[in-house]
């Protein structure tokens, strides 16, 4: 009878590891669809985007139902019980990176009313790396491999220094010619959507940590970190 319950509780398990991989699948087609509407201006793309993010949005409280109905009805211990609360906070953390990449589709939606502004190479960048942080962290949490998690943190500061990077190159340009100001203050919104991101994949690396060995400790604290708002 234990090990029915124990197969069981395993097969739950492993449906909210499903589900959080089948999350973040679709998130980074969300974030790589907003980057294509970003530099292409295609405002239908980014209002597709808008709306798919709902989509997203139901699988988070699936996933948080079935892990609230494990806890209630099984109450689990130790590392299963890290288990689940990990995985309550990385979802709440992939839906919180589908906002952002709504954020930056909505973006593609007021920016195209004004004159095209080619400055924003380091946007494609800080994308790329973000997607990268979240295939690892990812892969962190499926192998339980907290050292994996703690590579993270070192994309993590890659970002933060383009993101500042980039704040200081806009302010400049926006200085040297205010008819850019709007243009230039969307693209910031952007960037700072992505910034985000890279902090919120730096969150679930934490968790994994966490779930593998209880230890609760954030793993980047750089000068660019702590200077992010």
């Amino acid at each position: 009878m234990a090990l029915l319950a124990r197969s069981a509780f395993d097969h739950d398990l492993q449906t909210i590891q499903d589900r959080l991989l089948q999350m973040s699948d679709l998130l980074d087609t969300a974030l790589s669809r907003a980057m294509r509407a970003l530099t292409d201006r295609d405002t239908g793309l980014a209002q597709q985007i808008i709306a798919d993010d709902q989509h997203i949005n139901t699988l988070r409280f699936q996933i948080e139902e079935t892990c609230l109905t494990l806890i209630a009805t099984q109450q689990p211990a130790a590392g299963d019980l890290r288990t689940i609360i990990a995985a309550l906070n990385i979802v709440g953390d992939l839906e919180r990176m589908a906002d952002h990449a709504a954020g930056i589709a909505k973006t593609v939606v007021r920016i195209n009313a004004e004159p095209p502004l080619q400055l924003w190479i380091d946007l494609p960048h800080m994308a790329h790396l973000c997607r990268e942080m979240r295939h690892q962290a990812l892969d962190a949490y499926v192998l339980r491999d907290p050292e994996l998690a703690r590579e993270v943190a070192e994309r993590d500061e890659a970002i933060d220094r383009l993101y500042h990077q980039f704040f200081r190159e806009l302010l400049a340009f926006m200085t040297g010619d205010q008819r850019t100001t709007t243009h230039a203050l969307y693209l910031l919104f952007a960037a700072h959507n992505l910034e985000r991101i890279g902090d919120r994949v730096l969150n679930i690396a934490e968790r994994v940590v966490f779930m593998t060995s209880g230890e609760m400790k954030e793993l980047n604290v750089s000068p660019e970190a702590l200077l992010t708002p």
